[in-house]
């Protein structure tokens, strides 16, 4: 008899990644089989969505289809790309964010088409809503940037100048392309392109209808509570799973 396989490593984390790929599909960010979600385990190694020989799209990722790898692409431990996986062409877009930026954990990658719409049309993410999305109104008070080309962000150097445009920012558009945003968590990583894609809409919807972009009042931003990370992030995220939950 052959050896029995050795299970994989870290599979809570495989498993949350997977969910948190079928939350952005759910979403519409990322409707088709483009998209990627990863997150740091070591100083060099990260798990990330990988494609896999039965690749079906980001709706129906699996814990199987989160592999280890180092920062380089290679197999950080037996098996990983066993089976006709492979790891996105974009990996460096995850990686050279994890090596400048060590407070960051989490990397998504998505391709939401009204964020692509809206930086195209010329509408920059604004605060333009207060209660509406309190965490939404605070990261587009900072500023969202833009990254000004439209490539496959495939190599180190391209990579590079993503990181130029984002900044200290947590999120930054891709011109034509769509969007990467980084946190300390998945859930929060997911959750900030979920606002950006809604003030996206939002932007798109106001300007369609005649009316014009206004920023929220200095004043009424100040009055804006924090309402702490266990309602803005895993309440939000409960709710995020529910839906996808409640949509089979």
């Amino acid at each position: 008899m052959g050896q029995a396989q050795q299970p994989l490593e870290h599979p809570e984390e495989r498993e949350a990644i997977a969910l948190a790929c079928r939350v952005l599909a759910h979403r519409g960010l990322a409707d088709g089989i483009l998209g990627h979600i990863s997150l740091r385990t070591a100083e060099n190694r990260l798990l990330i969505r990988c494609r896999g020989p039965q690749e079906r799209g980001l709706a129906f990722t699996e814990a199987a289809d989160i592999r280890l790898v180092d920062l380089e692409g290679n197999p950080a431990a037996d098996g990983e790309l066993e089976g006709g996986y492979t790891v996105p062409n974009e990996l460096p877009l995850h990686t050279e964010v994890l090596r400048r930026r060590p407070s960051i954990n989490a990397v998504v990658h998505a391709h939401p088409p009204l964020v692509v719409a809206a930086d195209l049309a010329g509408l920059r993410i604004r605060p333009i809503v207060g209660a509406f999305d309190i965490p939404g109104a605070r990261l587009a008070s900072d500023g969202v940037p833009v990254y000004p080309r439209g490539v496959l962000v495939r190599n180190r150097e391209l990579a590079a100048e993503m990181l130029v445009a984002m900044g200290d920012r947590p999120v930054v558009l891709l011109r034509g392309h769509g969007l990467t945003s980084a946190a300390k968590t998945v859930e929060q990583a997911v959750l900030q392109a979920i606002s950006v894609d809604t003030l996206a809409r939002l932007s798109l919807q106001v300007t369609a209808a005649g009316g014009a972009l206004k920023d929220l009042p200095d004043s009424d931003m100040a009055e804006l509570p924090d309402l702490g990370g266990s309602f803005n992030t895993q309440t939000a995220w409960r709710h995020e799973l529910a839906r996808i939950k409640a949509a089979r």
